[in-house]
C-alpha cells in the first residue's frame, strides 16, 4: 500500500489534511528587529521546556504581566524562531487552577476518583513534616527507604535529584529516562559510537527518509523545523514512513504507511537495494579491492565488481574499509535475503516502493538522512531496527556531511561542586547500595553511554512497590517515603494504573508540582512549585541543526502564588529544616561548597541559593572559557540579557576517523555491542545467546552484533483483539502539559485528523463500515491492559487495520479544562497509557510504547 500526496489530496473526500496539515497555527511567531527593546515594556530571556529542544525565547511584560513570547533573536540555532508550544505558557502560569499555596491531605482513603480533602497549610508546617519523617526514616536506620522520583528538569536538577539524596543516604532515586528515547541513543552508539540524539543538516538535505518522523510537531527541533521546513521541501526528495498521515507526511513526496513495529524489515530492505545496485559510498564505507568503479547510477547498475547479489555470501578479505566497519558481515548474517518482496510482505510497503526510496537515497548520496524517532526505536525489539534506520547513513556516507546527520557540537558547562567531603557513614553505605528499580538483572543491559545497568528504570519503581510485603525480590525492600517533582507517573507512564495502586501504598508521598494532577491527588503534603520559564532560576543546554547552546531561566514575573523553585529553593529549605533537627551536611554542602562565581559569597537564603547554583554550572558559558567553542559573553549579566550561549558551527567531518567506538569507524558490525553482550554474559555466567534470549529479542550469534528485524511485539491476540494500535504526540502537546490550556483544546485540531475539543481515535473508513460507525460516535477501546472511552472518527490517513490517537487527552486531575469535569474527576477522552501495557526495549531500558505495542478491540457504547 502506498499513497503519495498529490494522489491522497485528490482522493481525500473531507479534504481535512490540505487544512491540517499546512503547518500554519494562530500561534505562529517570528522574531525580527522588531520585538527588540524599544517599548514602553520588557522583553526577558528565557528558555521554554516544552520539548527537549528547550528554545531561547524572549518574553515582553509590561506591568508586571506577560503580554508576549517570541524566539531570542540572539540564539543561532534557532534563528529566534519557535513553534507554537511556547505561547501556551502564557495560559499555563497564569491558569486559576494551579497549586497556590501547600497543602496536606485529609482524607486517608487513596484511589482514582478519590477527594484527597486537601487543606491549605503554611510552607512551616508542610517541610516541618516533610523533615520529621526523613529524620524518623534516619534515626531507624532507614534512609535507603527513601524513593525519589524526577520528571523533566533543568540543568540544576541535581541539587535536589542526586546531591540532596545522595548526602541523605539513599540510592533509590530516579529520573524519567526510561520513559524518555534512550533506545534511540543506544542504536546511535551501537553504529556511530554517540551515546546521543541526531542533528541534522535540513537546509542541504537533498533526501529525507524520516521514520515515523514529524519535525514541525515534535523530534527536538520543531521550532527551527518549522520556520525552514518550506526551503526543506523545496530542495529535497521527502519519504515519510508512518502508519498515521502527519502534517510532514501529508506534505511529503510520498507517503509510506508501515505497519507498526516493521521498521527493521524495511530499513534492511533498503539497505539491500543499495549496496547490490553499488550506490554505497565508497569514500566513505570502502570497496571492493578489484574496483575501479563505474560511479553511473541507474537501474540497471551491474557492474562485475559489486560482489553484493542477493542471496549470496560475501568474502570480507575481498572487502577494503574506509570510515567503514563490518559491512559485508551485516549483508551475510542479516541483508542478503532481505529483498524489497521479502520486506513488503512484512511492512506492507510493495516492493517498487522500496526499490524507489533505495534508489533515491543512494543516488543523493552523502547529502541524503535517515531520520529515526521514538516511533522506531521505542519497541520492545526496537535497537535493532533503529539500528538499520541509522546504518543507512553510514551506507551512503552522510555522517557529518552537508546535508546529513550530526552529533551536537561543544557548549560546556560546569559540574555542581563536590559532595564527598559532606557524606557520613550512612551516606558512604547508601553509595554502594544496589537501587530497588531492578536495574542490575540479566535481562536488563540498561546501557546509558557509559556503563551496563545504569540506566534508571523509573517506571519499574510501581511494581517493586506493589510486591507483596515480604517477598521482595532484586534485593529490594519497602519504600516508606517518596518524593517527586515534575512528573506525573499515574498518566505518563505505560501500564499508567500500576503507579495508582502504587502511591496509594506508599505510606507517606510528598509530590512537588504546579498544578494539580492524577499523581497529586494522591499526596499527603503538595507542594506549590514555580512556573520554569517564568517564576524561577535554571538553564538548559541543548542542540538544533548544527549549533548547540546553553540557554538561561530567569524570573521573568514576581510569583502571584505562594510557590517555590523545586530543585533549589526547596531543596535549600528542607535542608534547613534537617539542620534544626540535628542533620546538617546537607544544609553545610549548600551553604559552603555553593560560592558565587563572580563575588565568592556564599548563599544565605533559598534565593540567593538558587542564582548561584545556576552561575556556577553556567559560568564557562559566560566568563570566557568556553569562547573557542562560541560565544564570548564576558559576563553573568550579559548572559542573562543576551540569553544564551552559541557555539559554533559545527564542521563537517569532524569525527571522521574518530567516530567514538574503539574501532573508530562506523560499525556496520557493532564490535561495541558485542563487547557489552560478553561483558553481561561474563557476570551472569552464561553465553551471549542466552543474554539476548533472556532480553526478549529473537536474534542468535552474530546476528544479535548487527542491525536486523526482529518480529514486533504485540500484546493481545488478533481475534480478541482485531486492530494494532498507535499513538503519536499531538503538536500543542507541552509533554503532557497543556491540556488545561484553552488553546491547546481549541486548536488540538492542527493535528490531522483530530478534533477540537475532542479526544479521538482514528480510524480508517473502510474500518470505521465493517464496525458498523461513524465519525462522533463513542466508543470502548479494550487492550490486555485496560478501557478508554473516546469518539471515533473516519479518517483516510490511517492505514488499515491500524487505529492511531494522539496523546494527551484522558486527563482526570488536571484541571478544569484538561477534565470533562473535573469536580467529579471525569476525564475528557482516555490516556493512552491506560491501554498501553507496560514494557521495555531492555538494551536501553527504555519503554515500550510505539510499534503497535498492543492490538485494541472497539465497540460503540452508549446512545
Amino acid at each position: 500500500m502506498n499513497i503519495n500526496r498529490r494522489s491522497f489530496l485528490k482522493a481525500s473526500a473531507l479534504g481535512l489534511a490540505a487544512v491540517a496539515a499546512t503547518g500554519v497555527t494562530p500561534f505562529t511567531a517570528v522574531a525580527d528587529e522588531s520585538h527588540k527593546p524599544n517599548q514602553t515594556g520588557k522583553w526577558t530571556a528565557t528558555t521554554c521546556q516544552g520539548c527537549t529542544a528547550s528554545c531561547p525565547v524572549k518574553v515582553y511584560t509590561q506591568n508586571k504581566r506577560i503580554l508576549r513570547i517570541t524566539g531570542n533573536w540572539n540564539c543561532t540555532a534557532t534563528g529566534g524562531k519557535i513553534c507554537p508550544k511556547p505561547h501556551l505558557a502564557i495560559q499555563q502560569v497564569y491558569d486559576p487552577d494551579r497549586i497556590k499555596t501547600p497543602m496536606k491531605r485529609t482524607n486517608p482513603e487513596k484511589g482514582r476518583g478519590v477527594d484527597p480533602g486537601f487543606v491549605p497549610i503554611s510552607w512551616d508546617e508542610a517541610l516541618d513534616t516533610i523533615a520529621d519523617k526523613l529524620m524518623e526514616l534516619k534515626k531507624n536506620g532507614e534512609t535507603k527507604k527513601l524513593a525519589f522520583q524526577k520528571g523533566r528538569s533543568t540543568g540544576v536538577g541535581d541539587v535536589l535529584y542526586k546531591k540532596f539524596n545522595i548526602l541523605f543516604g539513599t540510592p533509590n532515586y530516579f529520573g524519567h529516562g526510561d520513559i524518555c528515547a534512550e533506545a534511540e541513543k543506544m542504536a546511535n552508539w551501537a553504529t556511530e559510537g554517540t551515546f546521543s540524539y541526531h542533528n541534522y543538516d535540513l537546509t542541504n538535505t537533498k533526501c529525507f527518509l524520516m521514520w515515523s518522523t514529524d519535525p514541525i510537531s515534535s523530534n527536538r527541533m520543531s521550532g527551527w523545523a518549522s520556520s525552514v521546513w518550506g526551503k526543506v521541501m523545496d530542495g529535497a526528495k521527502i519519504y515519510v514512513i508512518d502508519p498515521r498521515l502527519s502534517a510532514t507526511a501529508a506534505k511529503a513526496d510520498k507517503w509510506l504507511p508501515i505497519i507498526p513495529g516493521t521498521d527493521g524489515a524495511l530499513a534492511c530492505a533498503i539497505a539491500h537495494v543499495i549496496l547490490t545496485k553499488g550506490l554505497w559510498s565508497k569514500k566513505f564505507v570502502g570497496d571492493f579491492k578489484q574496483g575501479p568503479w563505474n560511479y553511473e547510477l541507474t537501474d540497471n547498475y551491474n557492474n562485475k565488481t559489486n560482489l553484493f547479489k542477493a542471496g549470496e555470501t560475501v568474502d570480507e578479505s575481498k572487502f577494503e574499509y574506509n570510515q567503514g566497519y563490518g559491512l559485508v558481515r551485516w549483508w551475510n548474517l542479516a541483508l542478503k535475503d532481505a529483498t524489497p518482496e521479502w520486506a513488503a510482505d512484512i511492512c506492507g510497503i510493495e516492493a517498487k516502493d522500496i526499490t524507489e526510496v533505495a534508489t533515491q537515497f543512494g543516488k543523493y548520496g552523502d547529502a541524503s538522512c535517515s531520520w529515526q524517532s521514538p516511533g522506531t526505536n521505542m519497541q520492545v525489539r526496537g535497537v535493532y531496527g533503529a539500528m538499520a534506520a541509522n546504518a543507512l547513513n553510514g551506507l551512503v556516507g552522510s555522517i557529518e556531511t552537508k546535508g546529513g546527520v550530526f552529533r551536537s557540537a561543544s557548549a560546556s558547562t560546569a559540574s555542581l561542586p563536590d559532595h564527598n567531603h559532606f557524606r557520613d557513614g550512612n551516606a558512604r553505605k547508601a553509595a554502594k547500595m544496589k537501587a530497588i528499580d531492578g536495574r542490575i538483572r540479566k535481562d536488563f543491559l540498561n546501557y546509558n553511554g557509559k556503563a551496563i545497568h545504569s540506566n534508571e528504570t523509573s517506571s519499574r519503581l510501581a511494581d517493586v512497590i506493589l510486591q507483596e510485603d515480604g517477598h521482595y525480590e532484586d534485593g529490594s525492600y519497602e519504600i516508606k517515603m517518596l518524593i517527586s517533582y515534575w512528573c506525573n507517573y499515574c498518566f505518563s507512564s505505560t501500564g499508567a494504573q500500576r503507579f495508582e495502586k502504587a502511591y496509594a501504598k506508599v505510606p507517606f508521598y510528598v509530590n512537588i508540582t504546579t498544578m494539580p494532577s492524577e499523581s497529586a491527588m494522591f499526596a499527603d503534603i503538595l507542594l506549590p512549585a514555580k512556573h520554569y520559564m517564568f517564576e524561577r532560576w535554571g538553564f538548559m543546554k541543548a542542540s538544533q541543526g548544527l549549533y548547540s547552546y546553553i540557554s538561561v531561566q530567569q524570573p521573568v514575573i514576581t510569583p502571584l502564588w505562594d510557590t517555590k523553585a523545586d530543585e533549589t529553593e526547596i531543596a535549600w529549605e528542607l535542608a534547613v529544616k534537617l539542620k534544626e533537627r540535628g542533620f546538617s551536611n546537607i544544609y553545610n554542602y549548600y551553604s559552603k561548597a555553593f560560592c558565587d562565581p563572580e563575588t565568592g559569597n556564599c548563599p544565605t537564603n533559598a534565593a540567593e541559593f538558587a542564582e548561584i547554583a545556576v552561575k556556577i554550572m553556567t559560568a564557562p558559558a559566560w566568563n570566557g572559557k568556553n569562547a573557542k567553542q562560541g560565544t564570548d559573553l564576558g559576563s553573568w549579566r550579559n548572559f542573562c540579557s543576551k540569553g544564551c550561549f552559541n557555539s559554533k558551527k559545527m564542521g563537517y567531518k569532524k569525527h571522521w576517523g574518530s567516530l567514538g567506538h574503539d574501532t573508530g569507524k562506523f560499525e556496520f558490525f557493532s564490535e561495541s555491542l558485542k563487547t557489552l553482550l560478553e561483558q553481561v554474559a561474563t557476570q551472569y555466567k552464561c553465553d551471549v545467546n542466552s543474554v539476548v534470549e533472556s532480553m526478549g529479542f529473537e536474534a542468535r550469534d552474530g546476528l544479535a552484533f548487527v542491525p536486523h528485524y526482529e518480529t514486533p511485539v504485540r500484546y493481545g491476540d488478533e481475534k480478541t483483539y482485531p486492530y494494532i494500535f498507535e499513538e503519536h504526540r499531538a503538536r500543542l502537546n507541552l509533554e503532557g502539559r497543556s491540556a488545561n490550556c484553552v488553546g491547546y483544546q481549541e486548536f488540538k485540531d492542527t493535528d490531522p485528523g483530530d478534533v477540537a475539543w475532542d479526544d479521538v481515535i482514528k480510524i480508517n473508513p473502510s474500518d470505521m463500515e465493517d464496525l458498523g460507525l461513524k465519525t462522533g460516535d463513542t466508543v470502548e477501546v479494550t487492550s490486555p491492559q485496560g478501557s478508554i472511552t473516546v469518539h471515533a472518527k473516519a479518517w483516510e490517513g490511517t492505514r488499515p487495520g491500524v487505529v492511531i490517537k494522539a496523546y494527551g487527552q484522558g486527563h482526570w486531575a488536571f484541571g478544569h479544562v484538561a477534565a470533562a469535569d473535573f469536580k467529579n474527576f471525569k476525564p475528557r477522552g482516555g490516556n493512552n497509557n491506560d491501554i498501553l501495557p507496560c514494557d521495555w526495549e531492555r538494551l536501553s531500558g527504555s519503554t515500550a510504547r510505539h510499534g503497535g505495542l498492543t492490538r485494541v478491540s472497539i465497540k460503540k457504547v452508549g446512545a
